[in-house]
């Protein structure tokens, strides 16, 4: 049966701000500056002036962003980097891609976030940064992450490429670490229409650095100063990013009030758990996911699939329990929350326009299955 209520639907983004997307795309044509040109720069300075930054950098994906800002920071083989067990691959990948090793910290049981606790037991001398993941759109406690990170020493690298526009009292995710990273894959709260990152920082000397190290280690055609990479924003990206920012806010009020509907309509059923958050406090967290856990998780998505609602598991599985990690060793029981969550985790519909009457006929689903 094809899907009546999408995941997401980047095509009515499309159709409801068409002319201005047009109209970005034209102005980098018409110029034909299609690397680092102009539009990126003010993409950086507008992006920067959002989140109340010294300075962003655009890289090509969110992944960049990780991996420079441990590069530039000096994190190197050996090092050891704690990250949580519950993200996206990429946040260890960024880590491991520079010859030193992920740590895998278990998460909260209520908020899903890195467990600071697990973190004590797991740091240790070889420990040189720690990276907090906003996931799913909710400002990890950064307070208690600054505290963690002076205790003993380590950089702090923040994940927000889930969080466009969260806070955490007042101060926006991705602005309060050493570096903040994010990514403008297109589903994102404020995504690109292809791949694209932004490291920020308030350090403007390590911001230089960034620039260097994105460009071939060269700021000026043919000099190089030091060894870098490529990993540059199109100037089509960022032209459609520039034009989509302002919207940001007012989207993530959208998915705020759609992330209430849910909760409210799914309160008193024994089977499943919509998250945990503060509805008078709407800035820390712009659910770019919305995340239940439920009873047979499975065979509700099974169904409700079945019935036409597209659904996600964000992630099926903790990171140190792939393949790719074996040589790690990192085994079964290392993060007992995480390894538990991947099992009952259910991401459902979420979009700025989705409708009350689609919200409804997603748990009137998810009720009708358990009711059988």
């Amino acid at each position: 049966m094809s899907a009546t209520i999408p995941f997401v639907d980047l095509g009515l983004q499309y159709k409801e701000h068409r002319k201005v997307f047009q109209e970005a795309l034209e102005e980098v044509c018409t110029r034909g500056s299609y690397v680092l040109g102009p539009q990126v720069a003010r993409f950086e300075e507008n992006f920067a002036r959002y989140l109340r930054a010294e300075a962003c950098v655009a890289v090509a994906s969110g992944t960049d962003a990780l991996k420079l800002s441990l590069w530039a920071l000096g994190i190197c083989l050996g090092d050891e980097v704690l990250t949580p067990a519950n993200t996206f691959i990429a946040t260890a990948l960024a880590v491991s891609s520079l010859g030193a090793v992920p740590v895998m910290v278990d998460v909260d049981p209520q908020t899903f976030l890195l467990d600071l606790t697990d973190a004590e037991r797991k740091v240790s001398p070889a420990c040189k940064a720690v990276i907090p993941v906003h996931l799913y759109g909710q400002a990890a406690d950064m307070d208690a992450v600054t505290a963690f990170a002076q205790r003993h020493g380590l950089l702090v690298v923040e994940d927000a490429c889930q969080s466009h526009g969260a806070q955490w009292r007042g101060r926006c995710s991705g602005t309060m670490g050493r570096t903040g990273c994010f990514s403008f894959y297109p589903a994102k709260n404020l995504g690109a229409f292809g791949d694209g990152g932004m490291i920020c920082t308030n350090d403007l000397q390590v911001a230089q650095h960034f620039r260097l190290l994105r460009n071939y280690g060269s700021t000026e055609k043919y000099r190089h100063q030091i060894i870098g990479t490529n990993s540059r924003l199109d100037s089509l990206q960022a032209a459609v990013l520039d034009k989509k920012l302002p919207f940001l806010d007012g989207w993530n009020a959208r998915r705020f009030q759609a992330a209430c509907l849910y909760r409210d309509l799914l309160a008193g059923m024994d089977e499943v758990r919509a998250p945990l958050f503060d509805a008078d406090d709407p800035a820390r967290h712009v659910f770019h996911l919305f995340v239940i856990t439920c009873r047979d998780r499975d065979g509700l998505k099974d169904y409700l699939q079945g019935a036409g609602v597209e659904c996600g598991i964000h992630y099926p599985v903790p990171v140190h329990l792939h393949e790719a990690y074996r040589g790690l060793q990192r085994n079964l029981g290392m993060a007992p929350v995480a390894e538990e969550l991947s099992g009952r985790i259910l991401s459902l519909p979420m979009f700025p326009e989705i409708t009350p009457e689609q919200i409804t006929i997603v748990v009137d689903r998810i009720k009708e299955f358990y009711a059988r």
